[in-house]
């Protein structure tokens, strides 16, 4: 079932079945991005060859991810599907159909870089609560952070060479973008370090953080 946002149970991992909705919410978002790269590949033409293996490889690492997941919910007496979930990265994918720079500016450089800064912040609290499940999920978050940054690279590399294209400047135009698709206002706290290893300016964290 899939709901609004405001409308899914909370997600605390403080319980066995908090803790199976909260991964199971990172699990969809993990199915929605084996879609996303698939459609970036399908949908755009007329790029470079590299383009096109980049987001399979995308794809092809999510799927993973999703995997991993789905095996650690079926190892603790749940299932993908179990529960509902929500379409916020799909509605900015449909948003952006007719404008590939668009789509690399907003999906991996907004939707999917939020996984940067909430990721650790999971972690921690799963940290917290120490069981044996809670930590083999800290384990596998561990995995999608490190592949995240590449994916987000990715997006922040292709934007880039998109803005050089069109003979734009990449910092001033994503502003642009942002309010003309009506991009999420991402709110701290950020993770600075992942964020610059995926390929983001000081400038642009700065901006980030001035809200």
């Amino acid at each position: 079932m899939l709901l609004r946002h405001t409308e899914l149970a909370r997600r605390s991992p403080a319980t066995p079945e908090g803790r199976a909705i909260l991964l199971h919410a990172i699990a969809h978002i993990e199915f929605n991005a084996i879609n996303l790269a698939l459609d970036a590949v399908w949908r755009f033409d007329g790029m470079p060859g590299a383009y096109y293996l980049d987001w399979l490889r995308v794809a092809a690492e999510e799927a993973t991810h999703f995997n991993l997941l789905r095996e650690h919910l079926r190892t603790h007496g749940h299932d993908y599907g179990d529960f509902p979930a929500h379409q916020g990265q799909w509605t900015m994918c449909e948003k952006t159909q007719d404008d590939v720079l668009a789509r690399m500016a907003l999906v991996p450089r907004t939707m999917e870089a939020r996984g940067l800064d909430a990721t650790p912040q999971i972690q921690r609290k799963l940290r917290q609560v120490g069981s044996p499940d809670a930590l083999a999920a800290v384990d596998i978050l561990e995995i999608i952070l490190r592949d995240e940054v590449g994916h987000v690279a990715i997006g922040n590399h292709w934007y880039r060479w998109l803005c050089t294209r069109q003979g734009l400047e990449p910092e001033a135009h994503y502003g642009v973008l942002a309010r003309q698709y009506e991009a999420p206002r991402l709110k701290p706290p950020f993770n600075d370090a992942a964020r610059r290893a995926a390929g983001f300016t000081d400038t642009e964290l700065l901006w980030l953080q001035q809200g």
